[in-house]
């Protein structure tokens, strides 16, 4: 008599081995892309976070006889690193705070558009009729409205402060958190946990805090991610129209500015901060990418 054996069925994530595929663990895993990002992101906030400690000059410190030097690698002196301004300020010190002051600005831009545009959302969509209706005016009116002119708008009225300038920053923006939350309210709203909460007797307010803004967290998460880049450089622009970040205070944008006026006989005044900005926004925008790959349940199979 002979016994048949079946074999058990694996699952797809399986190999006849018991192994987990490597097509399967590579999903797993943040590409060599995104890891790469997140360490430059890492490395470039660490260096704006300790930029009082290193560096070896004072922003605001003048040499007029030092004008203008080249960069160390370019001729120049070690004292010097990345060269002088037009003033004689070391420009490897004020690219340091500049760094400090973008990332700072753009972190608390993009913190009052998730809070005021999550909010905003989450009201709107949990509360429906005539309410959603005036609020959907009210974000495609501002979605209109250029951000430079509400910036100029601004500080000729109230002043150029950091405050007024994270303020527009993040108003700037908070439409798309909106939007992006409005609808997965929506979305929610006949899910069966939602239903069952409702019928239990549990208040409006206490759904929508409790059982669906945690759902809403991995797309604002994603559309964050992927606004810091454009906060970035929406700060350095303004900055650099003389709107944003005022002295002595220094930004990317500012230091820009400065550099116009100089840029066929000392470019490197505006290669620097054009790499750090450029560096910045490339490792955010492949950050968020990956971050939207990874939350996108489509792009999984």
């Amino acid at each position: 008599m002979s016994i048949e054996t079946s074999t058990p069925a694996l699952s797809p994530s399986q190999t006849e081995d018991g192994i987990v595929s490597t097509e399967a663990g590579r999903r797993r895993r943040p590409p060599t892309v995104a890891i790469a990002s997140c360490l430059t992101l890492a490395v470039i906030a660490l260096l704006a976070a300790i930029s009082p400690v290193i560096a070896p000059h004072d922003i605001a410190d003048q040499s007029l006889l030092h004008r203008l030097r080249p960069p160390a690698f370019a001729g120049g002196t070690t004292e010097y690193l990345l060269g002088t301004d037009h003033l004689g300020r070391d420009l490897f010190s004020r690219l340091l705070f500049a760094t400090q002051t973008t990332l700072l600005i753009a972190g608390a831009g993009v913190l009052v558009g998730v809070i005021t545009g999550t909010l905003s959302g989450l009201v709107s969509g949990s509360m429906g009729g005539w309410i959603d209706h005036c609020f959907m005016a009210v974000v495609d009116a501002q979605a209109s409205v250029p951000v430079t002119l509400v910036a100029l708008t601004a500080v000729a009225l109230i002043g150029p402060s950091p405050l007024v300038l994270v303020l527009i920053i993040g108003f700037a923006d908070y439409y798309k958190y909106a939007r992006v939350v409005r609808g997965q309210v929506h979305a929610l709203r006949g899910r069966s946990f939602v239903e069952a909460a409702r019928s239990s007797g549990a208040s409006p307010w206490r759904i929508a805090m409790r059982h669906v803004l945690p759902n809403t967290f991995s797309p604002v998460i994603v559309l964050a991610s992927l606004s810091f880049a454009e906060i970035v450089v929406l700060e350095s622009s303004l900055s650099f129209l003389g709107v944003g970040v005022q002295p002595p205070n220094v930004s990317h944008g500012s230091l820009l500015g400065e550099s116009r006026n100089y840029l066929i006989t000392t470019p490197w005044l505006a290669v620097f901060p054009c790499v750090v900005i450029v560096a910045i926004t490339l490792a955010a925008s492949m950050v968020g990418d990956w971050l939207r790959d990874r939350f996108d349940p489509r792009s999984r199979s």
